[in-house]
Protein backbone atom coordinates (compact mmCIF):
# COMPACT_ATOMS: atom_id res chain seq x y z
CA UNK A 1 0.00 0.00 0.00
CA UNK A 2 2.78 2.46 0.88
CA UNK A 3 4.60 1.59 -2.35
CA UNK A 4 1.45 2.25 -4.38
CA UNK A 5 0.94 5.58 -2.68
CA UNK A 6 4.53 6.48 -3.45
CA UNK A 7 4.00 5.78 -7.14
CA UNK A 8 0.84 7.88 -7.12
CA UNK A 9 2.65 10.73 -5.41
CA UNK A 10 5.45 10.48 -7.91
CA UNK A 11 2.96 10.54 -10.83
CA UNK A 12 1.22 13.67 -9.57
CA UNK A 13 4.57 15.40 -9.22
CA UNK A 14 5.44 14.51 -12.79
CA UNK A 15 2.08 15.85 -14.03
CA UNK A 16 2.58 19.10 -12.18
CA UNK A 17 6.07 19.38 -13.60
CA UNK A 18 4.80 18.76 -17.10
CA UNK A 19 2.09 21.39 -16.63
CA UNK A 20 4.67 23.88 -15.44
CA UNK A 21 6.77 23.15 -18.50
CA UNK A 22 3.76 23.74 -20.75
CA UNK A 23 2.96 27.05 -19.05
CA UNK A 24 6.59 28.12 -19.33
CA UNK A 25 6.72 27.21 -23.03
CA UNK A 26 3.51 29.13 -23.74
CA UNK A 27 4.74 32.12 -21.71
CA UNK A 28 8.07 32.25 -23.54
CA UNK A 29 6.94 31.26 -27.04
CA UNK A 30 3.17 31.62 -27.01
CA UNK A 31 2.79 34.72 -29.29
CA UNK A 32 4.27 33.94 -32.70
CA UNK A 33 7.24 32.35 -30.93
CA UNK A 34 7.92 35.39 -28.69
CA UNK A 35 7.83 35.86 -24.92
CA UNK A 36 4.42 36.91 -23.54
CA UNK A 37 6.12 38.62 -20.64
CA UNK A 38 8.09 40.86 -22.98
CA UNK A 39 4.89 41.82 -24.81
CA UNK A 40 3.17 42.66 -21.53
CA UNK A 41 6.13 44.76 -20.39
CA UNK A 42 6.17 46.56 -23.76
CA UNK A 43 2.44 47.16 -23.49
CA UNK A 44 2.93 48.56 -20.00
CA UNK A 45 5.64 50.90 -21.25
CA UNK A 46 3.34 52.12 -24.05
CA UNK A 47 0.48 52.71 -21.59
CA UNK A 48 2.88 54.56 -19.31
CA UNK A 49 3.89 56.90 -22.14
CA UNK A 50 0.21 57.49 -23.00
CA UNK A 51 -0.35 58.54 -19.38
CA UNK A 52 2.84 60.60 -19.51
CA UNK A 53 1.54 62.34 -22.64
CA UNK A 54 -1.62 63.30 -20.80
CA UNK A 55 0.43 64.71 -17.91
CA UNK A 56 2.63 66.69 -20.31
CA UNK A 57 -0.48 68.12 -21.98
CA UNK A 58 -2.11 69.02 -18.70
CA UNK A 59 0.79 70.42 -16.70
CA UNK A 60 3.24 71.62 -19.36
CA UNK A 61 1.42 72.55 -22.56
CA UNK A 62 -1.58 74.05 -20.79
CA UNK A 63 0.74 76.02 -18.49
CA UNK A 64 2.72 77.29 -21.48
CA UNK A 65 -0.53 78.27 -23.16
CA UNK A 66 -1.51 80.33 -20.13
CA UNK A 67 1.91 82.03 -20.15
CA UNK A 68 1.95 82.94 -23.84
CA UNK A 69 -1.51 84.46 -23.60
CA UNK A 70 -0.04 87.11 -21.32
CA UNK A 71 2.44 88.28 -23.96
CA UNK A 72 1.65 91.13 -26.35
CA UNK A 73 2.47 89.24 -29.54
CA UNK A 74 0.17 86.60 -30.97
CA UNK A 75 2.98 84.70 -32.71
CA UNK A 76 3.82 82.52 -29.70
CA UNK A 77 0.13 81.64 -29.24
CA UNK A 78 -0.15 80.53 -32.87
CA UNK A 79 3.08 78.52 -32.74
CA UNK A 80 2.13 76.71 -29.53
CA UNK A 81 -1.30 75.86 -30.89
CA UNK A 82 0.24 74.57 -34.12
CA UNK A 83 2.77 72.35 -32.30
CA UNK A 84 0.42 70.93 -29.65
CA UNK A 85 -0.74 67.85 -31.59
CA UNK A 86 2.66 67.08 -33.21
CA UNK A 87 4.32 67.17 -29.75
CA UNK A 88 1.68 64.82 -28.33
CA UNK A 89 2.28 62.44 -31.22
CA UNK A 90 6.07 62.65 -30.74
CA UNK A 91 5.71 61.51 -27.09
CA UNK A 92 3.62 58.56 -28.24
CA UNK A 93 6.22 57.64 -30.88
CA UNK A 94 8.97 57.67 -28.24
CA UNK A 95 6.92 55.29 -26.12
CA UNK A 96 6.38 53.02 -29.11
CA UNK A 97 10.15 53.04 -29.77
CA UNK A 98 10.94 51.86 -26.21
CA UNK A 99 8.17 49.26 -26.35
CA UNK A 100 9.49 47.77 -29.59
CA UNK A 101 13.03 47.61 -28.23
CA UNK A 102 11.80 45.72 -25.16
CA UNK A 103 10.14 43.04 -27.30
CA UNK A 104 12.55 40.31 -28.52
CA UNK A 105 11.79 40.87 -32.19
CA UNK A 106 14.13 39.40 -34.77
CA UNK A 107 14.53 39.28 -38.52
CA UNK A 108 11.76 40.66 -40.70
CA UNK A 109 9.52 41.55 -37.73
CA UNK A 110 12.24 43.68 -36.16
CA UNK A 111 12.93 45.39 -39.49
CA UNK A 112 9.26 46.18 -40.09
CA UNK A 113 8.83 47.49 -36.54
CA UNK A 114 11.85 49.80 -36.91
CA UNK A 115 10.54 51.12 -40.25
CA UNK A 116 7.17 51.82 -38.66
CA UNK A 117 8.85 53.81 -35.88
CA UNK A 118 11.00 55.71 -38.39
CA UNK A 119 7.93 56.49 -40.51
CA UNK A 120 6.07 57.81 -37.47
CA UNK A 121 9.06 59.98 -36.54
CA UNK A 122 9.10 61.45 -40.05
CA UNK A 123 5.33 61.95 -39.84
CA UNK A 124 5.62 63.84 -36.53
CA UNK A 125 8.43 66.08 -37.82
CA UNK A 126 6.72 67.03 -41.08
CA UNK A 127 3.37 67.39 -39.34
CA UNK A 128 4.98 70.00 -37.11
CA UNK A 129 6.49 71.80 -40.11
CA UNK A 130 3.16 71.65 -41.96
CA UNK A 131 1.34 73.12 -38.96
CA UNK A 132 3.85 75.95 -38.56
CA UNK A 133 3.43 77.29 -42.11
CA UNK A 134 0.07 78.99 -41.70
CA UNK A 135 0.73 80.81 -38.40
CA UNK A 136 4.16 82.00 -39.54
CA UNK A 137 2.75 83.45 -42.77
CA UNK A 138 -0.35 84.84 -41.11
CA UNK A 139 1.41 86.56 -38.21
CA UNK A 140 4.59 87.78 -39.88
CA UNK A 141 4.21 91.55 -40.20
CA UNK A 142 6.60 91.80 -43.15
CA UNK A 143 4.41 89.58 -45.30
CA UNK A 144 1.31 91.43 -44.12
CA UNK A 145 2.76 94.64 -45.53
CA UNK A 146 3.99 93.13 -48.80
CA UNK A 147 1.39 90.51 -49.71
CA UNK A 148 -2.38 90.51 -49.78
CA UNK A 149 -4.47 87.94 -47.93
CA UNK A 150 -5.05 86.06 -51.16
CA UNK A 151 -1.33 86.00 -52.03
CA UNK A 152 -0.46 84.76 -48.54
CA UNK A 153 -3.06 82.02 -48.96
CA UNK A 154 -1.47 80.96 -52.25
CA UNK A 155 2.02 80.95 -50.70
CA UNK A 156 0.73 78.98 -47.72
CA UNK A 157 -0.94 76.36 -49.91
CA UNK A 158 2.16 76.01 -52.09
CA UNK A 159 4.42 75.51 -49.07
CA UNK A 160 2.00 73.00 -47.56
CA UNK A 161 1.96 70.96 -50.74
CA UNK A 162 5.77 71.06 -50.87
CA UNK A 163 6.16 69.95 -47.21
CA UNK A 164 3.56 67.20 -47.63
CA UNK A 165 5.25 65.93 -50.79
CA UNK A 166 8.69 66.01 -49.15
CA UNK A 167 7.38 64.16 -46.11
CA UNK A 168 5.73 61.52 -48.28
CA UNK A 169 8.94 61.05 -50.26
CA UNK A 170 10.91 60.65 -47.01
CA UNK A 171 8.52 57.98 -45.74
CA UNK A 172 8.75 56.13 -49.05
CA UNK A 173 12.55 56.18 -48.82
CA UNK A 174 12.34 54.74 -45.28
CA UNK A 175 10.54 51.73 -46.73
CA UNK A 176 13.18 51.36 -49.44
CA UNK A 177 11.17 52.81 -52.30
CA UNK A 178 13.35 54.79 -54.72
CA UNK A 179 11.66 58.12 -55.30
CA UNK A 180 13.82 59.29 -58.22
CA UNK A 181 12.33 56.93 -60.87
CA UNK A 182 8.86 57.79 -59.60
CA UNK A 183 9.54 61.51 -60.03
CA UNK A 184 10.98 60.90 -63.49
CA UNK A 185 7.88 58.94 -64.45
CA UNK A 186 5.67 61.70 -63.15
CA UNK A 187 7.72 64.18 -65.20
CA UNK A 188 7.10 62.27 -68.44
CA UNK A 189 3.46 61.89 -67.58
CA UNK A 190 3.28 65.54 -66.59
CA UNK A 191 4.65 66.57 -69.98
CA UNK A 192 1.92 64.58 -71.70
CA UNK A 193 -0.71 66.09 -69.44
CA UNK A 194 0.69 69.60 -69.95
CA UNK A 195 0.29 69.32 -73.71
CA UNK A 196 -3.39 68.60 -73.25
CA UNK A 197 -3.97 71.02 -70.39
CA UNK A 198 -2.45 74.25 -71.63
CA UNK A 199 -5.53 76.26 -70.66
CA UNK A 200 -5.24 74.95 -67.10
CA UNK A 201 -1.67 76.20 -66.78
CA UNK A 202 -2.60 79.51 -68.41
CA UNK A 203 -5.31 79.99 -65.81
CA UNK A 204 -2.87 79.05 -63.04
CA UNK A 205 -0.32 81.62 -64.24
CA UNK A 206 -3.14 84.15 -64.65
CA UNK A 207 -4.27 83.58 -61.07
CA UNK A 208 -0.74 84.09 -59.78
CA UNK A 209 -0.37 87.33 -61.76
CA UNK A 210 -3.69 88.61 -60.40
CA UNK A 211 -2.58 87.99 -56.83
CA UNK A 212 0.87 89.48 -57.29
CA UNK A 213 -0.47 92.60 -59.04
CA UNK A 214 -3.20 93.01 -56.39
CA UNK A 215 -5.86 93.76 -59.00
CA UNK A 216 -8.64 92.93 -56.60
CA UNK A 217 -9.30 91.13 -53.35
CA UNK A 218 -12.05 89.01 -51.87
CA UNK A 219 -15.05 91.25 -51.20
CA UNK A 220 -14.22 93.80 -53.93
CA UNK A 221 -16.89 94.99 -56.34
CA UNK A 222 -15.57 94.44 -59.87
CA UNK A 223 -16.81 94.69 -63.44
CA UNK A 224 -15.38 92.31 -66.04
CA UNK A 225 -16.07 93.78 -69.46
CA UNK A 226 -18.62 91.70 -71.31
CA UNK A 227 -18.73 88.98 -68.63
CA UNK A 228 -20.04 89.88 -65.20
CA UNK A 229 -20.35 92.56 -62.55
CA UNK A 230 -20.47 91.60 -58.91
CA UNK A 231 -18.51 90.82 -55.74
CA UNK A 232 -15.37 88.69 -55.67
CA UNK A 233 -16.13 85.74 -53.40
CA UNK A 234 -13.27 83.28 -53.98
CA UNK A 235 -9.90 83.28 -55.72
CA UNK A 236 -8.87 79.84 -56.97
CA UNK A 237 -5.94 78.39 -58.87
CA UNK A 238 -7.97 78.01 -62.05
CA UNK A 239 -10.91 80.40 -61.78
CA UNK A 240 -12.34 83.23 -59.71
CA UNK A 241 -15.83 83.12 -58.25
CA UNK A 242 -17.70 86.41 -58.73
CA UNK A 243 -21.22 86.59 -57.31
CA UNK A 244 -23.57 88.86 -59.21
CA UNK A 245 -25.90 91.25 -57.43
CA UNK A 246 -28.77 88.82 -58.04
CA UNK A 247 -26.65 86.31 -56.02
CA UNK A 248 -25.95 84.10 -59.06
CA UNK A 249 -22.35 82.73 -58.98
CA UNK A 250 -20.14 83.21 -62.05
CA UNK A 251 -16.83 81.35 -62.40
CA UNK A 252 -14.44 83.40 -64.56
CA UNK A 253 -11.18 81.76 -65.79
CA UNK A 254 -8.14 83.51 -64.37
CA UNK A 255 -6.57 83.72 -67.81
CA UNK A 256 -9.42 85.96 -68.97
CA UNK A 257 -9.12 88.18 -65.90
CA UNK A 258 -5.37 88.55 -66.46
CA UNK A 259 -5.62 89.48 -70.16
CA UNK A 260 -8.71 91.71 -70.17
CA UNK A 261 -9.89 94.91 -68.57
CA UNK A 262 -11.29 94.57 -65.06
CA UNK A 263 -12.79 97.60 -63.30
CA UNK A 264 -12.41 97.48 -59.52
CA UNK A 265 -15.07 99.80 -58.14
CA UNK A 266 -14.02 99.05 -54.56
CA UNK A 267 -10.70 100.79 -55.26
CA UNK A 268 -12.44 104.10 -55.99
CA UNK A 269 -11.48 106.99 -53.74
CA UNK A 270 -14.60 108.97 -54.78
CA UNK A 271 -17.67 108.30 -56.87
CA UNK A 272 -18.55 110.45 -59.89
CA UNK A 273 -21.80 112.14 -60.93
CA UNK A 274 -21.81 113.27 -64.56
CA UNK A 275 -25.00 114.73 -66.02
CA UNK A 276 -26.05 116.89 -68.93
CA UNK A 277 -29.17 118.89 -68.08
CA UNK A 278 -31.13 120.31 -70.98
CA UNK A 279 -33.20 123.48 -70.55
CA UNK A 280 -35.48 125.06 -73.16
CA UNK A 281 -34.12 127.54 -75.72
CA UNK A 282 -36.39 130.25 -74.33
CA UNK A 283 -34.11 130.41 -71.26
CA UNK A 284 -32.37 133.77 -71.08
CA UNK A 285 -28.72 134.45 -70.34
CA UNK A 286 -29.46 135.69 -66.82
CA UNK A 287 -31.55 132.61 -66.15
CA UNK A 288 -28.71 130.35 -67.36
CA UNK A 289 -26.27 132.12 -65.06
CA UNK A 290 -28.69 131.76 -62.15
CA UNK A 291 -29.17 128.04 -62.76
CA UNK A 292 -25.45 127.42 -63.16
CA UNK A 293 -24.41 129.42 -60.09
CA UNK A 294 -27.06 127.91 -57.81
CA UNK A 295 -26.16 124.32 -58.79
CA UNK A 296 -22.44 125.02 -58.24
CA UNK A 297 -23.11 126.68 -54.87
CA UNK A 298 -25.16 123.71 -53.71
CA UNK A 299 -22.39 121.25 -54.61
CA UNK A 300 -19.55 123.29 -53.08
CA UNK A 301 -21.44 123.91 -49.82
CA UNK A 302 -22.62 120.31 -49.37
CA UNK A 303 -20.36 118.11 -47.21
CA UNK A 304 -21.41 115.03 -49.17
CA UNK A 305 -19.35 116.21 -52.16
CA UNK A 306 -15.56 116.31 -52.41
CA UNK A 307 -14.16 119.76 -53.13
CA UNK A 308 -11.43 121.04 -55.48
CA UNK A 309 -8.47 120.73 -55.75
CA UNK A 310 -8.84 117.14 -54.52
CA UNK A 311 -11.21 116.47 -57.42
CA UNK A 312 -12.48 118.31 -60.45
CA UNK A 313 -15.88 119.97 -60.11
CA UNK A 314 -17.57 121.67 -63.07
CA UNK A 315 -20.98 123.23 -63.66
CA UNK A 316 -20.86 124.84 -67.11
CA UNK A 317 -23.05 125.71 -70.08
CA UNK A 318 -21.84 122.94 -72.32
CA UNK A 319 -23.55 122.87 -75.72
CA UNK A 320 -26.51 123.83 -77.89
CA UNK A 321 -28.31 120.65 -78.80
CA UNK A 322 -31.14 120.20 -81.29
CA UNK A 323 -33.85 120.96 -78.77
CA UNK A 324 -32.09 122.18 -75.60
CA UNK A 325 -29.31 124.21 -74.07
CA UNK A 326 -27.17 121.69 -72.18
CA UNK A 327 -25.64 122.35 -68.77
CA UNK A 328 -22.88 119.95 -67.72
CA UNK A 329 -22.74 118.88 -64.04
CA UNK A 330 -19.52 117.06 -63.15
CA UNK A 331 -18.71 116.30 -59.49
CA UNK A 332 -17.63 113.59 -57.04
CA UNK A 333 -19.11 112.32 -53.80
CA UNK A 334 -16.96 111.48 -50.79
CA UNK A 335 -18.61 108.11 -50.30
CA UNK A 336 -18.13 105.17 -52.66
CA UNK A 337 -20.93 103.08 -51.14
CA UNK A 338 -23.53 102.54 -53.83
CA UNK A 339 -26.60 103.10 -51.63
CA UNK A 340 -25.22 106.29 -50.10
CA UNK A 341 -24.17 107.54 -53.54
CA UNK A 342 -27.69 106.96 -54.88
CA UNK A 343 -29.18 108.96 -52.01
CA UNK A 344 -26.80 111.90 -52.63
CA UNK A 345 -27.50 111.82 -56.35
CA UNK A 346 -31.24 111.79 -55.67
CA UNK A 347 -30.96 114.84 -53.41
CA UNK A 348 -28.97 116.63 -56.13
CA UNK A 349 -31.68 115.85 -58.68
CA UNK A 350 -34.37 117.31 -56.39
CA UNK A 351 -32.29 120.46 -55.90
CA UNK A 352 -31.66 120.96 -59.62
CA UNK A 353 -35.38 120.57 -60.25
CA UNK A 354 -36.09 123.34 -57.71
CA UNK A 355 -33.37 125.61 -59.11
CA UNK A 356 -34.62 125.34 -62.69
CA UNK A 357 -38.22 126.00 -61.59
CA UNK A 358 -37.21 129.02 -59.45
CA UNK A 359 -35.32 130.53 -62.40
CA UNK A 360 -38.52 130.56 -64.45
CA UNK A 361 -37.08 128.18 -67.04
CA UNK A 362 -37.96 124.57 -67.77
CA UNK A 363 -36.47 121.28 -68.86
CA UNK A 364 -36.35 120.58 -72.56
CA UNK A 365 -37.40 117.39 -74.24
CA UNK A 366 -36.71 116.12 -77.76
CA UNK A 367 -38.93 118.06 -80.17
CA UNK A 368 -39.09 119.16 -83.80
CA UNK A 369 -40.59 122.38 -85.16
CA UNK A 370 -42.52 122.35 -88.47
CA UNK A 371 -42.86 125.69 -90.34
CA UNK A 372 -45.76 126.04 -92.86
CA UNK A 373 -45.70 128.93 -95.38
CA UNK A 374 -48.65 129.96 -97.61
CA UNK A 375 -48.12 129.94 -101.41
CA UNK A 376 -47.67 133.43 -102.97
CA UNK A 377 -50.55 134.93 -105.05
CA UNK A 378 -50.51 134.07 -108.75
CA UNK A 379 -48.55 130.87 -108.43
CA UNK A 380 -49.28 128.51 -111.35
CA UNK A 381 -51.37 125.46 -110.57
CA UNK A 382 -49.65 122.12 -110.56
CA UNK A 383 -49.84 119.95 -113.70
CA UNK A 384 -52.30 117.04 -113.55
CA UNK A 385 -51.88 114.10 -115.95
CA UNK A 386 -55.25 113.55 -117.74
CA UNK A 387 -54.54 109.85 -118.11
CA UNK A 388 -54.50 109.48 -114.33
CA UNK A 389 -57.84 111.32 -114.08
CA UNK A 390 -59.95 108.95 -116.10
CA UNK A 391 -58.57 109.06 -119.67
CA UNK A 392 -59.54 111.26 -122.69
CA UNK A 393 -62.51 113.58 -122.40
Amino acid sequence: MRLRQGFISLGIFDVIQDFQNIVYDIWTEGVFGYDIGAFLIALGVLVAFIIFRGLITRFVLNRLEALVKRTETSLDDALLEALRDPVRMAILVIGLFFAINIMPLEGVANEIANKIVRSLVVWAIFWGLYSLIDPLIRVTRLLNNILTNETRYLVSMTMRVFVAALGGATILSVWGINVAPLIAGLGVGGLAVALGAQDLFKNLVGGISILLEKRFRIGDWVFVDGIVEGTVEKLGYRSTLIRRFDLAPVYVPNNYLADNAVTNFSAMTHRRIYWKIGVVYETGVDQLRQIRDNIETYILNNDAFEKPPAVSTFVRIDSFSESSIDIMVYCFTKTTVWGEWLAIKEALAYKIKEIVKESGSGFAFPSRSVYVESMPHGTPASFADPAKQGGDQ
